[in-house]
Formats: C-alpha cells, sequence, structure tokens
C-alpha cells in the first residue's frame, strides 16, 4: 500500500455522507485535504476536526454546479496547498420518481450536480493531477468517481439519475483510456443503499417508499464506501483498480 503522505485530495460534496467520511479517511492517511460543499458551517467543523487529529483541511465553500465556483475551488487549493493529487467527485444528488410526473427542475438539478459539475472538476483539476503524477512522493494520481448501481441497472421510476450514473461511467472509461499512460488513474465507486442524506431531497411520497426499503436491509454505511475509496487511492503506481461495485449483503437488486 502506498502512504498519502505528501499529498494533496479535494473532495467535493464534503459536508456530510460519503465526502465527510472520506475526508477524514484520507487525512487519516496523511493527506492535506481541501473540503469543497455549499454548507461552510459544516466544513468549518469538519476541518477543525481534522487539524484536533493531527491532519491539514482547507474549508471551500462553493456550489460547483457554477463553473466560477468550482474551478475557484481547485485554484485555491493548489495555491494554498501546494498541488493536487487526488479528486474525489464526490458530490451527487438523487430525485427519483416516474418521468411522466417528474418535475423538469429535478432533471436539471440531477444533471447539473451529477455530470457537468464533475466534468468541470476533473477538467480544471486536471492540469494539476497530471503534473502530480510526475512528480514524488508518489509519482501517480487519481481521479474518483462517485457513481452508483444505478450506472450499471435501469430501473423504472429512476430514468434521468440512470442517465447521469451511467454518463459518469462512460466518461470514466474514456478518461482511463486517455490518460492511464500518463500515470493519472480513475477509479469508479458503484454502491447500492448506503445511509446518507441522499433520500432526504426526494419527495415525500417517494421518500417514504425509499424509507421502506432501506428499512428491509442493513444499508451500507458512509465509512463502507471511504474504506472503499481509501483502498482505490492507496495502491502502489503500478496498479489501478478501476471499478468497486459494492451493495448491502441483503439488497437483492
Amino acid at each position: 500500500m502506498s502512504s498519502l503522505q505528501g499529498t494533496v485530495a479535494l473532495v467535493t460534496g464534503a459536508s456530510s455522507g460519503i465526502g465527510h467520511a472520506t475526508a477524514r479517511t484520507l487525512a487519516g492517511e496523511g493527506a492535506a485535504v481541501a473540503l469543497v460543499a455549499r454548507r461552510g458551517d459544516r466544513l468549518a467543523d469538519l476541518a477543525a476536526q481534522i487539524a484536533a487529529a493531527g491532519g491539514t483541511a482547507l474549508a471551500i465553500e462553493a456550489d460547483i454546479t457554477d463553473r466560477a465556483q468550482a474551478q475557484d475551488a481547485v485554484a485555491r487549493t493548489v495555491s494554498e496547498l501546494g498541488r493536487l493529487d487526488i479528486l474525489v467527485n464526490n458530490a451527487g444528488i438523487m430525485l427519483l420518481g416516474p418521468i411522466e410526473d417528474a418535475p423538469i427542475d429535478e432533471w436539471d438539478r440531477m444533471v447539473d450536480l451529477n455530470l457537468t459539475a464533475l466534468l468541470t472538476m476533473t477538467k480544471a483539476a486536471l492540469p494539476h493531477l497530471l503534473a502530480a503524477a510526475e512528480r514524488d512522493p508518489r509519482r501517480v494520481a487519481d481521479v474518483v468517481n462517485i457513481s452508483s448501481t444505478a450506472g450499471r441497472q435501469v430501473k423504472r421510476g429512476s430514468g434521468v439519475y440512470n442517465l447521469t450514473k451511467h454518463g459518469v461511467g462512460a466518461f470514466s472509461e474514456s478518461f482511463r483510456q486517455e490518460f492511464s499512460k500518463r500515470h493519472l488513474r480513475v477509479g469508479l465507486i458503484e454502491p447500492g443503499a448506503v445511509a446518507t442524506e441522499l433520500r432526504d431531497h426526494l419527495r415525500p411520497e417517494i421518500r417514504d417508499a425509499q424509507q421502506s426499503r432501506m428499512a428491509a436491509m442493513e444499508p451500507l454505511q458512509a465509512q463502507d464506501v471511504a474504506d472503499a475509496i481509501r483502498f482505490m487511492v492507496s495502491r502502489r503506481r503500478h496498479q489501478t483498480v478501476n471499478e468497486i461495485l459494492m451493495r448491502p449483503t441483503e439488497q437483492d437488486d
């Protein structure tokens, strides 16, 4: 396993759930971590927790669906922490429901955050990641894109969410082919049901159905996914873990 000492990671959606757990986990492995999300108070608390544990964290309050703010988050990370070795594109939203009566603004929100913001962050980070891949201490860099089982399996009632997550998978594979020989790795994490705030944004009738589904199983925890991300980015330079598909043991779909 490769140490993350001397590296810098940027995690989007770091104010809660998978992003929060991932930021703490990577900081625990020695990375300085840029925490990016809209909820600045939560980021400040997390940065203080990381600092109290002996780590380094930079809280950046930003709405990454705004291209200028996304680009500025990357620029601030490199300016204040010195480099960028790992980008974790975690921020996302899941708004489920039948296509026929879906509010169009829900579709816009998913496309804007799940796809367009991910592309903007990756493009802005790219020159810095390529530079890190040529430098000590690791001479390799990583992009980790958080997808979902919805990126593999299409279901009724989640058409546009499926679309965005399939898009993340397609972009990740093309990215892999383009940059593998330059030691810029890309990994795709595809979790099933995870106990996070993701379902809090659903319309009430859909949220109730999802909560009943979650109650029928022991879901994954955010730390489970953070552990998978740690495994992915800590591989030695010659090895890439392209995809991790993970579900609760009791999940049957």
